[in-house]
Parts: C-alpha cells; sequence; structure tokens
C-alpha cells in the first residue's frame, strides 16, 4: 500500500508539473495593433490582427499603417476585413516603414502610393487571403482582384444578420452610420467624355469630371463586424460610426460582445464621450480597446493627458480601456478579460 501511494504521489506531481508547463494562453484570442510607431497610438493607426486559438488570423481596416503585403508583423493573414471604402480604412496608401525612432509619435513617415488599387487588396492577393465585407462591397473587391492578379471568388459577401465561417471564427456585420463613397482614384476603365471647354470639344477623363463635381461612387452602407471566436469570445469592431440602436439590440443583446474595438476620433465618428456613452449604456462589455482617435495619444507608451483618448479611457465607467500600443499584443479569456499585453 505505501509503494502504491508514493507510485501515486509521484504521478500526481508529475502530471501537476506537465499540465503546469503547458501554455496558459492556449485559449485566448490575440490583438496586435500595426499602427506607424513601434509602441506608441498615433494618428494614423487603425490596423489590427486578431487570432483564434485555432491560428486563424485576420486583418482588420489595413488602412495606411500596414507597410504592404511585405510588412514583417503579418505573417499568415487568412481573412482582410474592411469597414468601408475610405483611404484610410482601405489604404489608399501606406506608409513606407514603420521603424521610426520610438518614443513618441513624432516623425512623418513617407507615403508610397496605393491607387487605383488598395492596400487591402495587395495585401490579401499576396496572402491569398479572403476579403469578407458586408453590402456591396464585395463586388467592387471581386473586381480589383480578378483585375490585378487574385482570385475573384476571394472576395466573400456577409449580410446583416447572416454569418460566415472561416477557421474557428464566425463573422457576421452589423450597421454603421457612416458614408462609405469609392474615391474615384480607385476606380479603373472609365476612359474619357467629351465635354465643351471654353467653346472647344475636349476629351476629359470622366474619374476628373466626377471628382471636380463632388461626387463618388456607392458600394452600399458601412459595417461594424461581430467576430465569434472558437474560444467563445464575441468582439465587436465598430468602425466608422456614430451611435446606433443596434449597439444595443444587436452587439450586446443578442451577440453578447464582452470585448469591443471601439472608433473615438469625432467629426467623422462618435467622439470620446459619446463613445463612452456607448459603452457604458448600450454594449457593456468587459474591455473596449480604443481606435481612430486621429492624434498623437502616446509618449513612450503612456496616454498624453488632455488627448481624446485619455478623455474617452476617463468617461468610461466599467469597463477596462486598453490603447492599442503598435506591436503590443494583448490576449483575452473567452468572456473578455485581458489576461496578458494589458
Amino acid at each position: 500500500m505505501k509503494y502504491l501511494n508514493t507510485i501515486c504521489t509521484v504521478t500526481a506531481v508529475v502530471t501537476f508539473a506537465f499540465l503546469a508547463a503547458l501554455p496558459a494562453n492556449a485559449e485566448n484570442i490575440k490583438v496586435t495593433p500595426l499602427g506607424s510607431h513601434e509602441g506608441e497610438f498615433c494618428y494614423k493607426d487603425r490596423a489590427l490582427i486578431l487570432e483564434d486559438p485555432d491560428g486563424t488570423r485576420i486583418l482588420y481596416d489595413p488602412g495606411r499603417t500596414v507597410v504592404g503585403a511585405k510588412d514583417s508583423r503579418l505573417g499568415k493573414i487568412d481573412v482582410v476585413l474592411v469597414t468601408h471604402m475610405h483611404g484610410d480604412h482601405v489604404g489608399n496608401e501606406h506608409i513606407s516603414d514603420f521603424k521610426l525612432k520610438p518614443g513618441n509619435c513624432d516623425g512623418e513617415p513617407k507615403m508610397v502610393n496605393d491607387l487605383p488599387n488598395t492596400n487591402a487588396v495587395n495585401i490579401a492577393i499576396a496572402k491569398d487571403a479572403l476579403i469578407v465585407t458586408g453590402s456591396e462591397m464585395y463586388k467592387f473587391f471581386a473586381a480589383k482582384l480578378k483585375a490585378h492578379g487574385g482570385k475573384e471568388e476571394n472576395s466573400l459577401p456577409v449580410g446583416f444578420g447572416a454569418s460566415r465561417k472561416v477557421g474557428g471564427v464566425t463573422i457576421t456585420t452589423v450597421p454603421a452610420v457612416h458614408p462609405n463613397g469609392v474615391d474615384w482614384g480607385m476606380i479603373e476603365g472609365l476612359g474619357k467624355q467629351e465635354v465643351i471647354v471654353k467653346g472647344k470639344v475636349e476629351k476629359v477623363e470622366l474619374v476628373k469630371l466626377l471628382s471636380a463635381a463632388g461626387l463618388t461612387a456607392y458600394v452600399g452602407p458601412a459595417t461594424g463586424y461581430v467576430l465569434i471566436f472558437s474560444n467563445g469570445l464575441a468582439v465587436y469592431l465598430s468602425g466608422d460610426t456614430g451611435i446606433t440602436a443596434e449597439q444595443d439590440t444587436v452587439v450586446r443583446q443578442y451577440y453578447g460582445a464582452k470585448l469591443v474595438v471601439m472608433n473615438i476620433g469625432d467629426k467623422y465618428t462618435t467622439g470620446p464621450n459619446e463613445a463612452a456613452w456607448v459603452i457604458n449604456e448600450l454594449i457593456k462589455p468587459v474591455s473596449v480597446i480604443a481606435s481612430h482617435a486621429n492624434e498623437a495619444a502616446t509618449k513612450k507608451g503612456k496616454v498624453i493627458p488632455g488627448t481624446k483618448t485619455d478623455s474617452f479611457i476617463k468617461a468610461t465607467k466599467n469597463a477596462l480601456v486598453l490603447v492599442p500600443l503598435s506591436g503590443t499584443t494583448m490576449e483575452f479569456d473567452g468572456v473578455g478579460n485581458c489576461v496578458a499585453g494589458c
């Protein structure tokens, strides 16, 4: 009996040691910001990579701070999500490098033009990734993929109230109150139109005429996203939006989002106080990541007092507010608690 007890004790110790050696983050999702300045939250920053425990990696609104498809921070990308067609989200241009002097948001990186294509499409083609979008955006992206050597079928739609599963992640779209015009610089093949200029007939590029008139193309409403990961966590990605009823009825009541990525930039989207009200009164998540602040929000990785980001943090009552410092990976459990990189 003494011999058996010894064996049981040794077995228990070995088993405990083995379990303790297993990675504690095996069931967490990872969120990594890809901003313009390492360790900071700066003016152009939008892009995030969200990674499921099964390894599915989603790039959200690559915008201008992902250094094209060659960006060493990207790694494998399975899905590109774009909330709407504005250049700061889809990427009408991108920074040439992100290795600027750390410690603040100073120093404007050189920009590389991505028109008439976009940073999002270039990345999707290079990574053989899906582009999943709502409204009519998927048709636009399908044409872009086909025109530039990608796979037309890699552009997939997902409508409001519908869902699409990629790997361990279920993706759905939710309404966002925001314009969704396509800049004419992204549109190819419109040719020239004969017009009379000072009594003479001239051929002028149609895109220039429409741009001069202040018109844009339209590809359906802008969207936000709800992602449901394999650990059960529902994440709301707001995109550019104002306050909407769906933030309560759909995002909170139906999907039960416990982690939110909330745009706070004001003027074109919710400001810091409005965004905090959405968090406090409508969605009521466990954690929220500030996004799209349109400012130099940090210095040496610390929030600068008096910024919009600072105001948002102070106005948010119950949720943990996290600042997306470029390159710093945050990890979240299945109920929205930040358990690493906080």
